[in-house]
């Protein structure tokens, strides 16, 4: 079922549904998460169940504040620090060193744990109802929820309450705080060798990163430390982020080549229904009722911020091809690239 998170009835419920152990749909600024309370095993395996998500891949934790910091990470570096300072609340994951005994099953029993506090009212309302006792000696305190992106694992995250129903079903209670304000996941920075190491692009970028803590962020290529086998942090699988249609990067010219190349065969079908999506910058003539076509913003906030719901709506028709321009070069256009690749991967 569907609450306005804006309602207080709805984030007590909500708050009420974590520290049961259940699942919950909530808004960040970035994308919608599937949460559950960050301290229970149990709670974490219906996560991963849920979103047929293997159990070495860590979620990300929610926190509300330092205090939450402290509960799940031994030490926080100095620079690790200033980012937190500088950009929380915000769309900065940092991945820290784990304190031993705590959150083991969302780390993917990992030694480090990646935490986030998000900005989103709805999901600080949440934060703050699940760290209240209500009087109770016998309420247990949530530290703080672990909240991947709630759609199933490696495809497309969700930016609506209604697309987040749509992966889950009815039976999942999920707090509406309308579409997502940046639609494209956090920035992640492992902060636990000692310098910070840039592992996913997003809203904050490495070169503000870099302001803020005092000093290069490298990226993960720049670092000669080898990685583990499992991923470090979410979403950094070299597919990801992947609709059920096959999707291409093409630039303008190519994308009008393959078009003008099509023309005919196409017009046999009809009024059948779309099989290949373009989604452009470039004004590509399109004369087929087969080519279903969006214009993709020259703006790459507001790219990213319709990016997740265009590839849904793409689903939703039932095409069988997406051909996407590739982005620009320049660092503000590195979040959507990264995301782009990944669901071409």
């Amino acid at each position: 079922m569907i609450l306005d998170g804006h309602a207080q009835q709805s984030i007590a419920a909500g708050a009420q549904c974590i520290r049961s152990g259940e699942l919950l749909g909530l808004p960040t600024e970035t994308v919608y998460g599937l949460g559950a309370d960050a301290d229970s095993a149990d709670a974490i395996g219906h996560i991963f169940s849920a979103k047929g998500r293997p159990a070495d891949h860590p979620l990300i934790v929610h926190v509300l504040d330092a205090a939450s910091v402290n509960h799940f990470a031994s030490t926080v570096p100095d620079f690790a620090d200033r980012l937190i300072k500088g950009y929380w609340p915000g769309p900065l994951t940092l991945i820290l060193p784990r304190r031993q005994g705590v959150a083991a099953a969302a780390a993917g029993g990992q030694d480090s744990i990646g935490l986030r506090c998000p900005s989103h009212p709805v999901a600080q309302a949440l934060l703050k109802a699940c760290r209240q006792t209500e009087g109770s000696a016998a309420q247990r305190v949530v530290w703080g929820i672990a909240a991947p992106s709630a759609n199933q694992f490696g495809r497309v995250s969700p930016t609506t309450a209604q697309h987040v129903q749509s992966e889950f079903g009815a039976d999942l209670l999920i707090l509406d705080g309308g579409p997502c304000e940046l639609g494209i996941e956090s920035t992640i920075i492992d902060c636990t060798r000692n310098v910070p190491v840039l592992l996913r692009p997003g809203a904050v970028t490495r070169e503000q990163a870099q302001v803020v803590c005092g000093q290069k962020v490298f990226l993960s290529d720049e670092w000669v430390a080898a990685e583990a086998a499992a991923p470090r942090a979410s979403g950094t699988l070299a597919s990801h982020y992947a609709p059920h249609a096959k999707v291409r990067l093409m630039n303008a010219s190519e994308m009008q080549i393959a078009i003008d190349l099509l023309g005919d065969g196409l017009k046999a079908y009809g009024d059948a229904a779309p099989t290949i999506a373009v989604y452009s910058r470039a004004h590509l003539k399109v004369k087929s009722k087969q080519l279903l076509s969006r214009r993709m913003p020259t703006d790459a906030a507001q790219t990213a911020q319709q990016l997740f719901a265009v590839l849904r709506e793409f689903d939703q028709r039932g095409v069988k091809l997406i051909w996407i321009e590739t982005p620009p070069d320049g660092i503000e256009w590195d979040a959507v690239r990264d995301r782009l690749q990944r669901a071409a991967a």
